[in-house]
């Protein structure tokens, strides 16, 4: 695979000690329909065999790209991923987390479509049953699909640029970017197609926040 130094897509997948499920996410974007990506790994400093889990595809797809940070957390990975990106749309993957073959393919589609719609989020197959805090009230809990679902989270190259990226937060990131985005360009929410897989794992943010 030749790499295009001009991506229509960037993957931005954050992660840190998640090696055991980290062949999956990368092959779900290796197996996806639209082939003009690139995927940018930010390892933000794990202690177990991540880079040795990775290598093998670093060596082979010139288009997979590794980062490594001291720990800052997702939200400052993220934003080290889209600074070293070149695509003219951006999108995220959580390492516990995979794609679907076309997932790429639908959003890429749909944004093109509606012109005016600078950034999608939603789209996702999970456990209907999880529960997660309330950014707002955080003694209340809600479905995780009431939620901004941060690997969701696809939009144009200038959006992510004009609003600095995500703010340095542990917690909600994800709906703090797109209730900023929602004040300056125009976001949509869909439903469908379910084309992205969030699995949590026992170390999620959103278990333990």
């Amino acid at each position: 695979m030749r790499f295009n130094c001009k991506p229509d897509i960037s993957v931005i997948m954050p992660t840190l000690n998640r090696a055991r499920h980290l062949e999956r996410a990368v092959q779900s974007v290796l197996a996806q329909s639209y082939h003009n990506w690139e995927l940018i790994i930010v390892d933000d400093g794990s202690t177990d065999n991540t880079f040795d889990t990775l290598n093998q595809y670093i060596l082979r797809y010139p288009n997979i790209r590794y980062m490594k940070q001291s720990n800052r957390k997702a939200a400052l990975a993220r934003n080290g991923g889209i600074q070293a990106s070149f695509g003219r749309y951006i999108t995220f993957l959580d390492s516990d987390d995979h794609y679907l073959e076309n997932h790429l393919e639908t959003r890429i589609t749909l944004v093109e479509e509606m012109q005016n719609v600078s950034l999608l989020s939603g789209g996702f197959l999970c456990d209907e049953a999880i529960m997660v805090k309330n950014c707002y009230h955080p003694d209340r809990l809600i479905g995780i699909r009431e939620c901004i679902l941060c690997g969701t989270l696809f939009g144009k190259r200038e959006l992510f640029i004009d609003l600095e990226g995500f703010s340095d937060m542990e917690y909600a990131e994800d709906t703090d970017l797109w209730e900023r985005a929602s004040k300056r360009f125009s976001v949509k929410k869909i439903e469908d197609p379910k084309t992205y897989v969030y699995q949590r794992a026992d170390d999620s943010i959103t278990l333990n926040y």
